[in-house]
This record gives structure tokens, sequence and C-alpha cells, in this order.
């Protein structure tokens, strides 16, 4: 590509004025770059940033990271969600800790081949911590790079993402690998954004083929539309005496290995009349046993990447301990803290703090 050293050339001046000061810039360090590009995965900066301190203070390298145990790593990475991000990082530790002596492969193949990294996350660590030419590719790269270039080929399809590493790595600085991937990716963060970015001071808009068309709102392009699925969930945040009941979550998908209270999954919204005949509720509320129930929170919204989750909880109060809640861990409602739990559980949980959690208008149901 002729005009390539002109590209990599901008981008690097652009980004030696521009760039926002973070930890995890300006090291080599292969664990701790490994560490924030993980957590930055679906993640804004601002976010991160206090989970990549908080993180890294108490799990400083391989060895700390793969001796702790599995439930406390999820502990700090509570609130960030994709808790699968976390269980993998602490199964390539204990990987890298075994199998590599500790010290983090340096080979782009090998690191590709490790637990939880693709290839967005293996060129990000080659590049940065051991200067290998290989061109990091994200969201943001897409982004400028289809732009620039008025490329078509949708970002989501195999294609489409081979097409770019290729111009990525055209474009790529071999002796700057690492500042370069880095340049790229903040200038698509912050200059080149999704929505209306400021072409005025970008340092490429006379190159620009899509400002040139007056187009860019039109790239990148992508092929599929993500299918959302709305789903129900029912909570029950159920009293024993001095004691609340936790239930892990053990099959795999989101929140895998996580605590929340019992609850009933549904895909249609279900009234308390029809909450009650579902054998779920049956099950765990046997009709022979008392229990009082309270709505304390409805229809709680909360958006992931392929679901729409609408969540309410209730308050239950049982006089003795049952046979269907004994497969549930009791514990004292102080001590919920010590076990990490979900986003949603969170937010509940924030909520019950205030004053304006229970709906009056909801009374008090008993069960006997």
């Amino acid at each position: 590509m002729d005009n390539s050293n002109f590209i990599s050339s901008k981008l690097i001046e652009w980004y030696n004025v521009h760039r926002r000061i973070l930890p995890w810039r300006g090291i080599t360090d292969p664990y701790r770059i490994w560490i924030s590009e993980i957590i930055l995965q679906q993640t804004r900066v601002n976010q991160g940033l206090d989970y990549y301190n908080r993180f890294i203070e108490r799990f400083p390298d391989v060895h700390s990271l793969a001796s702790a145990d599995e439930q406390e790593v999820l502990k700090y990475w509570q609130g960030l969600g994709y808790y699968s991000r976390a269980r993998n990082l602490h199964a390539t530790a204990r990987i890298i800790e075994t199998k590599f002596g500790g010290k983090f492969p340096e080979n782009y193949e090998t690191i590709l081949s490790l637990r939880g990294i693709g290839e967005y996350t293996a060129a990000a660590i080659a590049s940065m911590a051991f200067g290998a030419p290989y061109p990091v590719v994200d969201g943001n790269v897409f982004r400028f790079l289809s732009r620039l270039f008025a490329v078509d080929e949708p970002i989501d399809t195999g294609k489409g993402k081979k097409r770019f590493t290729e111009l990525a790595g055209l474009i790529l600085r071999p002796s700057q690998a690492g500042l370069f991937n880095q340049a790229m990716m903040e200038f698509g963060a912050l200059q080149c954004i999704p929505v209306s970015p400021d072409c005025s001071a970008c340092p490429f808009e006379t190159q620009c083929a899509t400002h040139a068309s007056g187009k860019i709102n039109d790239f990148p392009v992508k092929q599929n539309k993500t299918k959302i699925k709305t789903v129900y969930l029912y909570y029950f945040h159920i009293r024993s005496g001095n004691h609340i009941y936790l239930k892990k979550r053990k099959e795999k998908g989101i929140w895998q290995n996580l605590y929340e209270f019992p609850m009933i999954e549904s895909e249609t919204p279900l009234e308390w009349e029809e909450l009650i005949t579902t054998d779920d509720f049956k099950a765990l509320f046997p009709l022979a046993e008392p229990a009082h129930f309270r709505l304390v929170l409805k229809n709680q919204k909360h958006v992931l990447t392929h679901r729409i989750l609408y969540a309410s909880f209730y308050e239950v109060e049982i006089e003795k301990t049952t046979q269907s809640l004994a497969k549930f861990t009791l514990v004292l409602p102080d001590n919920i803290d010590d076990y990490p739990i979900h986003r949603l559980m969170q937010i509940y949980l924030e909520k019950m703090s205030e004053k304006s959690l229970f709906c009056p208008q909801q009374s008090r149901v008993s069960i006997i």
C-alpha cells in the first residue's frame, strides 16, 4: 500500500498527542497487558479502570492468580459481566503456571492456543509485550479502516474479518507494532467514533473515502443483526429465621458459578396467579408448608448482549426449612458479600437499602 507509511505516521503522531494515560499503556508486562485486554472486552475504559487496578493489586502476577480460588476471582470480577472471561483468566493462569513455569509464552501461536485468548488478544499481547508484528483488529479498528478505505465487506463475517486483518497488516509499522496497534485502537475510540465524529479535526479528512462521498455513517457494514431474546425472571428472597437462601448457578451460560436467590425463569411474563400454578413454583414451595410472599421489585430491566431480562423479586418468609430448599446454601444476610453475585443481584441488594423499594400497592400474600 503506497500510503501505508503516511497512515502509520499520522496515527502515531496523533496518538502521542491525544492518548489517554492508562496504567497498561507503555508497559511490556504480558500478564498486565493480558488482564487489561480481557477486562476491556465488552467493558468501557472508564468502568474497567477501577476493576483493573483492584484486580492487579490482588493478583499482581500469574502465580497469585493461579493459586487463588475461583470463587475469589469471580468476586473481584463481580459487576463486569461476561463471567466466562474471569473463569478463563483463572484457568489460563494455572496453565501458564504448570505448563510454562509461570512465564507468559512469547510466541503468538502459543499465546493464541491459551484458553480465552482469541486472535485479537493474542495480537495485542504479542505486539505490545514482545514487539511481534501482528495487527490488532477490534471494533474501533473495523470502524476506522472501513471508513478510511470505504470497505463495504461486512465486519461480522469470516471473510470480512480476514479482509480487515490483512488491511491492518498492510499499514502496520513492524518496528513499532505495539505502539501502532495502540494508536489505531485509540484513534477509533476517541476520534473516529460511531456517531457524529468530528471529521474536521481528523488528520485523515482529505484521505477518507467515506468522508469525501458523504457516506461516513454507512460504515462499517454489518450483515447480521443480533437476535435479542426476552426472558422473565422471578426471584425469591427467602428468609428462614436469621438466614437466607442462595443458589449457585452450575449450568453453563451466563453467570455460571455465581450465586443468586432461588429463581423461576419464563419466556413470557407471569402474573402472580399464573406464577403460583407453575410446576417450578409448586416444587419450590410445597402447599403443605406455610409461606408468606411480598413483591418488592417488579420487572427490573437488565440488558445483556443477546438478552433482555425483566426480573421481579419476592420477599418470602417461611416458618421452617423444607426439603425443597435443602439443595440451596443457607447464609446469614451479613455474609452475602462473601459470595460472588451477578449484576442483577447487586441491583436488587442496592435497592434493598432504599426506603422506596417496597411497592406500597403490593400487599403480603400467604400460601398455607
